[in-house]
């Protein structure tokens, strides 16, 4: 009877998992939460966006700890073969590319309102942002500074995470201990670097053009920094488990992968809004 369930092929039959279905409703909940909280909504007379968007933020969490905690498991137990990585790797890069396309949409959503901010054919644009970008009376971050800084702090986290992958290649536990709390040191000096320049801003989130773009691009990268600081944090965790080896640590390789590309998108806002969009100590006089 054993011998007619043996396995004999290369592809991973998944169990059956109540985690999708889970964090569906959690992703419902957290979302559909946070616009009522935004949008000041009230249910049956009482202010619930606040504890529905809680809840659905322990049901994510909660979701994401059990079943990445079940991949490990199986990752662990061999059902992880060269074909199942194979088809992990493609839908990794298939996410990656999705994550491209919306970064995208921020970079366009920003050069839409740069480029034809001094388009005589569009009057309303014209008279909101004075014919020019930055928009009159906006003081835009010198990025020689802290953005300089931001830059180089995460091109060198860049080099310390390819170190770690190298020494892992190479069995150097050490070195993939050492490289992997440096990257995870220069995520979180990244992202108190970035908080202490929001707290800064001369320009606030709303009434302006500029403001909505800069922060929706510049903070949605800030949470792709956190989110990819904890995933390489957790690496850093299975790395003292002993969970990965020379040929099996492709959950490792992910979150480079998915550090790197964070990496790469910085370098774009780099030179797209700080450098390119700079309007010098008092905006007024833009491109």
């Amino acid at each position: 009877m054993a011998e007619a369930h043996a396995k004999n092929h290369d592809y991973h039959i998944l169990e059956p998992s109540p985690w999708p279905l889970i964090g569906a409703v959690s992703a419902f909940l957290l979302t559909s939460g946070f616009v009522t909280w935004w949008k000041d909504i009230h249910i049956a007379g009482m202010d619930l966006g606040p504890f529905i968007f809680g809840a659905g933020i322990i049901g994510v969490l909660y979701t994401m700890l059990s079943w990445w905690t079940d991949v490990v498991k199986e990752a662990n137990t061999g059902s992880h073969t060269r074909v199942v990585q194979l088809h992990h790797r493609y839908g990794m890069i298939m996410f990656i590319a999705s994550e491209v396309m919306f970064f995208a949409a921020w970079f366009w959503a920003y050069f839409d309102a740069a480029l034809y901010a001094g388009d005589p054919q569009l009057y309303s644009r014209v008279e909101t942002l004075g014919g020019v970008w930055p928009p009159k009376g906006i003081e835009t971050f010198n990025p020689w500074h802290l953005p300089l800084l931001n830059t180089l702090i995460l091109l060198t986290s860049g080099t310390t995470v390819t170190w770690a992958h190298h020494a892992l290649l190479e069995n150097d536990r050490q070195g993939l201990k050492m490289g992997l709390w440096l990257t995870v040191l220069l995520g979180f000096i990244f992202t108190c670097v970035q908080a202490y320049e929001y707290s800064h801003a001369a320009f606030g989130f709303s009434g302006n053009i500029y403001g909505a773009t800069f922060f929706m691009a510049t903070g949605f990268h800030g949470a792709h920094v956190i989110i990819g600081t904890i995933f390489l944090a957790i690496c850093l965790l299975r790395a003292y488990r002993g969970d990965f080896t020379p040929k099996q640590h492709l959950g490792f390789e992910f979150a480079a992968w998915y550090w790197h590309f964070v990496d790469v998108v910085w370098l774009f806002l780099f030179a797209a809004i700080y450098v390119w969009g700079y309007g010098g100590p008092v905006a007024g006089g833009g491109h």
